[in-house]
């Protein structure tokens, strides 16, 4: 099997615990779910708040990690822009919540892995072994950056919209008090559906198993 060459290691994570990202810029922006108010952190991550939320415990928050191939181009091969439109309308409807965009492209491997990992996923590699093969985690995620938006817009807890129990307890151990997980369900589409089968069976996401129902050649 040829594996792309020149893989790009994700960043070290011995020095990032210091680091703090603060508050750079602050705007009301409208969008098909209602008006946010965006604020950008360093690191260009971004907090979009609807609603009045310092202070509010439970709040519902969703901390979403950048996939320019699907939230941009339209991909079909996995669910992140389906979860972040679903993430955004469920807390337009509740009055107030956040999502915390956070800037690591394919679960913090970077763009130019992901789309390695693409190419070997055409091959009949799962996304598991793919980031194997190019010597990379199975998930390079960091949470500092969300651990420090949410004490800027001063949340004192959250209800996590994940699907991903260890996202609960990378936020737990950064000292984020979340008070609950609520399901992230969206529909699965023929090409996405063996991507969240093994999100399933291999990163033990809380999925139904009756997603594997999408018929057609998933990649």
């Amino acid at each position: 099997m040829h594996v792309p060459p020149r893989v790009i290691r994700p960043r070290p994570t011995t020095s990032t615990a210091c680091v703090r990202v603060e508050c750079q810029a602050k705007a009301s922006i409208p969008t098909r779910h209602g008006d946010f108010d965006a604020y950008v952190f360093g690191g260009e991550h971004v907090a979009l708040v609807h609603g009045h939320v310092r202070g509010r415990q439970g709040l519902l928050v969703r901390v979403h990690s950048e996939c320019l191939t699907s939230e941009v181009f339209g991909s079909l091969k996995c669910d992140c822009k389906e979860q972040l439109d679903a993430a955004m309308a469920a807390i337009a409807r509740t009055g107030e919540g956040a999502v915390l965009y956070l800037r690591q492209e394919g679960r913090g491997i970077g763009l130019a892995n992901k789309i390695r990992a693409y190419a070997l996923q055409s091959h009949g590699h799962d996304t598991v072994d793919a980031n194997r093969l190019l010597g990379l985690p199975d998930d390079a995620r960091q949470y500092d950056a969300a651990r420090d938006m949410l004490k800027h817009l001063g949340i004192q807890s959250i209800r996590l919209m994940t699907n991903n129990p260890s996202k609960v307890d990378a936020l737990r151990e950064l000292g984020i008090e979340v008070a609950a997980r609520v399901p992230a369900i969206v529909p699965a589409n023929p090409h996405s559906a063996r991507y969240l089968e093994a999100k399933r069976l291999r990163m033990e996401h809380d999925l139904p198993a009756v997603l594997r129902a999408a018929s057609g050649d998933a990649e």
